[in-house]
């Protein structure tokens, strides 16, 4: 039995209110732009925290949800690409944690592992380790970082098979991966599905198991 293939619109219905919700993609490479633009449109995808690298670029990508109004909270790396999120935030309209990209990759690592959290030296004695529970261990200063999980993820891969293997496409990969084991819901934008069997396994990099929708995707770079 495959994994079933939905409109973009119908994956997005996962996304409630309030969720807190894994966008893969840097800038927009990688991002699943067919699944933010239903999301945008979905009256549901309001008051979210997104957990994603940045949000996209000025009325695109996740820069176009944010000007929909549907982002409450940001969890990410890269905000300043978007002078959208600098203003929103400054107009106090939504809040931003902002991460050193390396937390964020290994929280999300975390999370998908099952662990609580970890201890890294990255942001010891800048203004980042405010409020953040310390801890020295062999000489060296390290701060507690919990791992982050979501309600749906929202990945964007280059092939799938009908069971949802994926396959992803050179450095689009990048955050994919790891949200696809982070999340309860995981949908796939794919811009193609093959026959079972037809990908070699050792080039699978995300297991059909961790993926439930599959989404063909009609928006591209």
């Amino acid at each position: 039995m495959g994994v079933e293939v939905v409109s973009a619109e119908r994956a997005v219905a996962q996304v409630q209110r309030g969720d807190t919700v894994m966008v893969g993609g840097f800038g927009l490479v990688g991002a699943p732009l067919t699944l933010i633009e239903a999301l945008v449109a979905s009256e549901r995808a309001r008051e979210l925290t997104i957990v994603s690298n940045n949000l996209g670029e000025p009325g695109r990508g996740l820069g176009a949800l944010l000007l929909a109004g549907g982002v409450r909270r940001a969890i990410g790396s890269y905000f300043t690409s978007n002078p959208d999120v600098v203003a929103a935030h400054a107009r106090g309209e939504i809040e931003v944690d902002l991460l050193p990209q390396g937390t964020l990759s290994e929280a999300i690592r975390s999370g998908g592992a099952g662990l609580g959290g970890f201890y890294t030296p990255t942001a010891v004695g800048t203004k980042l380790a405010d409020g953040r529970e310390e801890r020295e261990i062999e000489g060296v200063r390290y701060l507690l970082q919990t791992s982050l999980r979501a309600d749906v993820a929202l990945i964007r891969a280059r092939t799938a098979d009908a069971l949802g293997n994926l396959v992803y496409d050179k450095t689009a990969r990048n955050f994919n991966p790891d949200m696809a084991t982070a999340a309860k819901v995981v949908v796939a934008e794919v811009d193609e599905i093959v026959p079972a069997g037809t990908i070699a396994p050792e080039r699978v990099a995300t297991p059909h198991l961790f993926v439930d929708y599959l989404v063909r995707a009609k928006v591209t770079l």
